[in-house]
């Protein structure tokens, strides 16, 4: 059956993932869609890396930092980055594009949460992310909509999703009030959904689609540190995502992780996450 195949990759710059290997993988992927996380450039450095590409794309208040964009073989209709409360600086973290899918309108989303560290300002922004995320997905997830959000949303939803879970349970990341987010992200829609950190929120219905296309194994992981043999063992997270209505999560053929072969082949510290959905 005909598809459109979305890929997400944190590329942990661009012009280093253009120089290390990203055009190479790229060229042989076959992609439609790519959603980047962790650009940290300009257009200029999109345009040099991805030639003959379209995309959208929003920079980051900081310079070197963050940055989100969408690049496709066909034009967007439409694009967006307005997302939480006034106040709140969102700036190179979420980025929206619409495109047909067959006759279907299709919102695709690069978001890149973040990081977060535990019981300080930088967790409290993650919070205030976390919380606009939530809104915007009870927005997009009408019935029947086709939306996807993709990204580095920079948590781990269970413990299939860390290799080393048990030692993360106090770290951001792993946090049960984040993981909570994630309970309620994927709950039942309009259901009362208990989260693992004990509170009680409505379920929103998105559909994790790396679980449900592997089911209940660990990972597959996709992000490893860079730092010591974390790659060679495959001591990972999986905290790169597909989340989809589920009208679109029916549309799945095939989902994998791009890891590279080895060590010396990695072009970033996350791996693309490939999908095929069926027109």
């Amino acid at each position: 059956m005909p598809h459109l195949r979305i890929a997400t990759v944190n590329v942990n710059g661009i012009r280093a993932a253009a120089r290390n290997g990203m055009s190479s993988w790229l060229d042989a992927a076959d992609v439609d869609i790519l959603t980047l996380q962790e650009v940290r450039g300009q257009d200029e450095h999109l345009e040099a890396a991805l030639p003959g590409w379209t995309f959208v794309h929003d920079e980051a208040t900081a310079k070197g930092r963050a940055g989100v964009a969408i690049a496709s073989r066909m034009p967007s209709l439409a694009s967006r980055t307005t997302f939480g409360p006034d106040d709140f600086d969102s700036k190179g973290r979420w980025i929206e594009a619409d495109f047909l899918i067959g006759d279907r309108p299709l919102t695709v989303v690069s978001a890149y949460v973040h990081s977060g560290e535990a019981d300080t300002p930088k967790q409290d922004e993650k919070w205030k992310f976390l919380d606009a995320f939530g809104v915007r997905l009870g927005e997009l997830g009408q019935e029947g909509a086709l939306a996807l959000v993709t990204g580095d949303l920079n948590v781990g939803h269970r413990e299939l999703d860390i290799k080393n879970w048990r030692g993360n349970r106090k770290k951001a990341g792993f946090l049960p009030r984040e993981r909570a987010y994630f309970d309620r992200f994927l709950g039942e829609a309009g259901a009362q959904i208990e989260g693992v950190d004990g509170s009680v929120g409505t379920g929103l219905g998105w559909v994790d689609v790396g679980r449900r296309f592997h089911g209940e194994v660990d990972g597959p992981y996709t992000w490893w540190s860079m730092r010591g043999q974390a790659f060679d063992n495959d001591s990972g997270w999986r905290i790169d995502y597909h989340l989809a209505t589920p009208a679109l999560a029916e549309r799945v053929q095939t989902y994998h992780v791009a890891r590279a072969a080895a060590y010396d082949q990695r072009w970033s510290d996350h791996a693309p996450v490939v999908v095929d959905y069926t027109y």
